[in-house]
């Protein structure tokens, strides 16, 4: 699961930066040459905890719960062709010394076959798994890019970069810049909605 955890990541920073660099592009409004005191200044540049979107956005947790409930199935259905392989193997050898060559062969061919049969069913099971963590990646960073851009555009941010622990790519960043809770807020009851 750690591995879904890294795509998570990796497809939420790519997601976030691709909004930010479309929100950056478009056209500047005219604005005045002077601004007034009372005019308060509102960051054009914002940042999201990675790590908290991570853990907290439930479509997120949803993924992970399916992808988890899926590799148990898989894994179980797999070891249970290996056990049902091991009992045949284990009956063979308690047997063999009763059995004639041809008899002795013959099993022997048999359970190589199945054995063979059997590993390649778990490596397809695997190669599944896989690409439905790939796929269910992908779901979740089409859903994280298009709320992330309309997000930007509603806050009037020209930019939203993520921070995450560990990662180098953003080592400081004022507080005041932290819009997650926000984010975090309207992208978990966009996905309420569209749950519905």
């Amino acid at each position: 699961m750690k591995t879904s955890a890294s795509i998570i990541t990796k497809i939420a920073l790519g997601a976030l930066l691709a909004g930010s660099i479309v929100a950056c592009n478009q056209n500047k409004p005219a604005t005045p040459a002077t601004p007034t005191a009372a005019t308060t200044v509102k960051p054009e540049i914002v940042y999201i905890n990675e790590d908290t979107v991570n853990t907290k956005y439930n479509a997120s947790i949803d993924m992970r719960k399916r992808l988890e409930d899926k590799g148990k199935t898989m894994q179980n259905d797999v070891g249970g062709k290996r056990q049902a392989l091991q009992r045949q193997i284990a009956d063979y050898q308690k047997n063999a010394s009763t059995m004639s060559a041809d008899q002795r062969q013959t099993t022997e061919q048999r359970l190589q076959r199945e054995g063979q049969t059997e590993q390649s069913y778990e490596q397809n099971a695997s190669a599944q798994m896989q690409t439905a963590q790939a796929d269910e990646s992908k779901k979740l960073y089409e859903k994280v890019y298009e709320f992330t851009k309309q997000y930007a555009k509603e806050n009037g941010y020209k930019m939203v970069l993520t921070f995450q622990t560990g990662n180098a790519q953003l080592l400081y960043a004022d507080p005041s810049l932290d819009v997650t809770a926000d984010y975090l807020k309207k992208l978990n009851d966009a996905y309420a909605k569209e749950k519905k």
